[in-house]
Formats: C-alpha cells, sequence, structure tokens
C-alpha cells in the first residue's frame, strides 16, 4: 500500500506562489555533477571515520616493516611516496568538493535566518557575491555600528549603577 505524502507546511511568511524547498531540492538532484557530488560527500564520510586512520596507520607500519625486506632500497621509498603524494592529490579534491557544498549549505540556511528576520538587511543574503571591497566596507560598517552599540550599552549600564 503507497503511504500517502503530506504536503509540505507553510510558514506565515511563505508565499502562495514560491516552490516548496523540498520540490528545488529534488529537481536539483538531476544536475550533472550531482554523482560526483556523492561520491565526494560518501568518501570525505567514510575517510573522516576511526577506522580510515586506522587503516592506513597500518599501511604505514606494513610498509615500514617491508622495509628490512627490501633493504630500504629506493624503490621501497618510492612506494610510500609515490602513493601518499596520489592520495593527498586525489583528496584535495574530494575535500574541496565537500567544503563547497557545505559552505554554500551554510550560505543558504544563513539567507533564510537574514530574510525571515523583520528588519534585517535582506542584501545580506548575497554577501557572499559581493567584491572583496565590498565585502571589506561592508565589515567596517559592521564593525563601526558594533562598537557603537557596546558603546550604547556601556552607558546605558554606566547610568544604572548610579541610581
Amino acid at each position: 500500500m503507497a503511504r500517502k505524502r503530506a504536503a509540505p507546511r507553510r510558514n506565515s511568511t511563505q508565499a502562495s506562489n514560491e516552490v516548496p524547498v523540498s520540490l528545488m531540492v529534488s529537481q536539483g538532484a538531476h544536475h550533472g555533477g550531482e554523482s560526483f557530488s556523492r561520491f565526494a560527500h560518501e568518501m570525505a564520510r567514510l575517510t573522516g571515520k576511526p577506522a580510515a586512520f586506522i587503516v592506513a596507520f597500518l599501511a604505514v607500519v606494513i610498509w615500514a616493516a617491508t622495509g628490512p625486506l627490501f633493504g630500504y632500497s629506493d624503490t621501497w621509498q618510492l612506494v610510500i611516496n609515490t602513493s601518499t603524494t596520489i592520495i593527498t592529490f586525489l583528496m584535495v579534491f574530494l575535500i574541496q568538493n565537500t567544503q563547497n557544498r557545505d559552505q554554500m549549505a551554510l550560505q543558504v540556511k544563513l539567507s533564510e535566518l537574514i530574510i525571515a528576520v523583520k528588519g534585517a538587511e535582506n542584501k545580506l543574503a548575497t554577501a557572499e557575491d559581493l567584491t572583496e571591497e565590498d565585502l571589506e566596507r561592508l565589515h567596517e560598517e559592521f564593525r563601526s555600528r558594533a562598537d557603537a552599540t557596546l558603546e550604547s550599552l556601556e552607558q546605558r549600564r554606566a547610568g544604572k549603577g548610579k541610581t
């Protein structure tokens, strides 16, 4: 018997013509690079486990133990050097892919919060698309605003302490 899927819930701020997030996610799953993304995510998950470290550690121990057997030859050294270089080279791309994905997910979540907060500056929801100079200007602006707020709070606290 097929289970009936519940309709996605809408909050009061969601317009009736918006596409539900679940639909956007399922449509995005057909993107051409999705299989690599899934592979990279799974490999990053697996290689981040203690078992992966143990396997790598054991490989180094076995390699070191075979040193006397191979007379600590250049070939013996080349095996570990080449192996670790290739693995490191490939892992850089897997890690970068997962970091890009995580960063984008974080940006989406922050954008949702910024847009949902009444009175927030919605232009900040896409701050990651600004130039380096624009980001520096915004950073200085918000640093100044934070300093002014802190000063105001300190004055308020000092005023309460006098009564």
